[in-house]
């Protein structure tokens, strides 16, 4: 739901359900930092502290000779060093830097020197909601896709994925318009659970997988929408509390344009593929093909030496910013959705 969620991103879409406290701190995404926002400033005695030891000395020489390098002279070297060619200049750029920065500190870290830590794993989400041509500005997505593909950071590869349709409750009828884009059948979503039912299964797909307890793995989605709107939406919707495993996960479209350093309006879903070379696969706006091209987006990235972390947040129904000076977390081991009532 790319160009979709763009359409709704910014509108006031919270449900009003119950007197809860939590109910009535939510308010409208409007804290939130622009895709484009340079990160939070170092203080001199964290700077000091972090990148005194010689091999950052050596990165940056490095990084000052690349930066010298041609288009044609990039693509030689990454060929030499068989690495991708693929993607405009910068890209290319960016994807020797990073080479040469793992290498080092490998090199580093063998000697007592400084490392980075992954998570283990990163599981992809991309939902796909009720929708219409127009939606009015108190119209409520349901979700009616619940799509997951989880990645390893270690091998950077794909490896398991779940999928589940989703029966909505307000609007059970999807409209032509939303059948058309999603290609989500009504017969599909007629046989489908309700929300909370579909919950409990991603819950115990992630524990089988020992996520949250045996191996650390944070949320990955394209956009705030899917965690900020949709699934806060349906929460309220479904009269269950929001999962904590879901309130904190990596905004790709935040990580793309600081690692790549482009503006916000190069992290679409579309763009980002072609500027890394490489093509859609599959049916857009299928929520699952949708979270494997996103994931194809993520394990180019982590390829090309960005550390993917965790940069936003819900709190107090608001969405919030993750600084980048933050402590690394993996989200918490994911238990069965509690009712509100």
């Amino acid at each position: 739901m790319d160009e979709h969620k763009e359409n709704i991103h910014g509108k006031d879409v919270n449900v009003k359900m119950s007197n809860t406290r939590e109910d009535e701190k939510a308010k409208p995404c409007s804290r939130i930092c622009p895709a484009g926002e340079p990160d939070p400033q170092v203080s001199p005695s964290q700077s000091n502290s972090d990148f005194s030891h010689p091999v950052y000395k050596e990165i940056a020489l490095a990084n000052g000779h690349i930066n010298r390098m041609s288009k044609d002279e990039l693509r030689i070297k990454l060929a030499e060093l068989k690495l991708d060619t693929r993607g405009v200049k910068d890209v290319m750029k960016k994807r020797l830097k990073s080479h040469y920065k793992k290498q080092k500190l490998m090199q580093s870290a063998a000697e007592g020197g400084p490392t980075d830590t992954y998570y283990d794993y990163i599981c992809v989400v991309d939902f796909e909601a009720t929708c219409e041509e127009d939606n009015p500005s108190d119209f409520l997505h349901e979700i009616i896709e619940f799509p997951m593909v989880l990645i390893s950071t270690h091998t950077l590869e794909i490896v398991d994925t779940f999928q589940e349709y989703v029966k909505p409750e307000l609007n059970p009828q999807l409209s032509d318009f939303c059948v058309k884009l999603t290609g989500i059948t009504q017969k599909m979503v007629d046989e489908a659970d309700p929300f909370p039912a579909v919950l409990q299964r991603v819950v115990a797909w992630l524990q089988e997988r020992e996520l949250g307890t045996k191996y650390k793995y944070a949320i990955l989605t394209d956009g705030a929408w899917d965690m900020s709107k949709f699934l806060n939406i349906q929460c309220r919707v479904s009269r269950i509390r929001y999962p904590p495993f879901a309130k904190k996960w990596i905004n790709i479209r935040k990580s793309y344009g600081n690692f790549y350093k482009v503006p916000r309006t190069q992290t679409k879903l579309s763009t980002m593929l072609e500027k890394l070379g490489l093509k859609y696969e599959g049916r857009p706006h299928s929520g699952l093909d949708d979270s494997r091209n996103i994931a194809r987006i993520a394990l180019r990235m982590l390829q090309d030496g960005c550390q993917l972390r965790v940069n936003e947040r819900m709190h107090a129904g608001q969405l919030l910013s993750v600084p980048s000076s933050a402590p690394v977390e993996g989200a918490p081991p994911p238990h069965n959705p509690r009712s509100r009532d």
